[in-house]
C-alpha cells in the first residue's frame, strides 16, 4: 500500500520541479544578457607608478562559461527530477486505482495529483463537505 509519505513526496516533487524550472529560466536570462551586451569595459591604473589609466574591453568568458555550465547542470537535474516524478506518479495512480471508495479516490486525486488545497478539494467534492471533513476523512482512511 502507498503510504501518506509517497503522496506528500509526489506533491513536493511537483513543487521542486517548478523551482528548478524557475532557476533555469533565470540562468537563461542571465546568459542572454551577457550575450546581448557582448563586451564589458573596465578602467585600471598602472604603469609609471600607477598614474596611467587603461581601458580594458572584452567578452566575459569566465562568467559566461560558468553560467552555461550551471544551465547544463540544472537541466540535468530537471530531467532527473522529472523521471522521479513520473515513477512516483505511476505508484500514486496505481494506489488510487486500488482504492474501492469513489469519494476517497476523488479526494486523493484532487489533493495530490491536481495539487489542490484541502479547501478547494472540499469545494470540488461538494455535498456540504468542508476543508476539515475531507482532510479528516483522508487521514482516517490512511491510518
Amino acid at each position: 500500500m502507498v503510504s501518506k509519505e509517497i503522496l506528500i513526496q509526489y506533491s513536493d516533487l511537483q513543487e521542486e520541479i517548478k523551482e528548478v524550472r524557475q532557476r533555469i529560466e533565470q540562468t537563461e536570462r542571465q546568459i542572454e544578457r551577457i550575450e546581448s551586451e557582448k563586451t564589458v569595459c573596465d578602467k585600471v591604473r598602472g604603469g609609471e607608478g600607477g598614474l596611467q589609466s587603461f581601458k580594458i574591453e572584452g567578452f566575459p568568458y569566465p562568467e559566461y562559461s560558468r553560467k552555461k555550465t550551471l544551465l547544463y547542470s540544472r537541466k540535468a537535474t530537471l530531467t532527473s527530477l522529472e523521471m522521479e516524478l513520473l515513477e512516483t506518479l505511476n505508484k500514486v495512480e496505481e494506489f488510487i486505482a486500488s482504492v474501492s471508495d469513489s469519494r476517497m479516490r476523488r479526494i486523493i486525486n484532487l489533493r495530490f495529483i491536481e495539487n489542490l488545497s484541502w479547501n478547494k478539494v472540499a469545494d470540488r467534492i461538494g455535498g456540504g463537505n468542508t476543508e476539515d471533513s475531507v482532510k479528516k476523512a483522508f487521514y482516517r482512511f490512511m491510518s
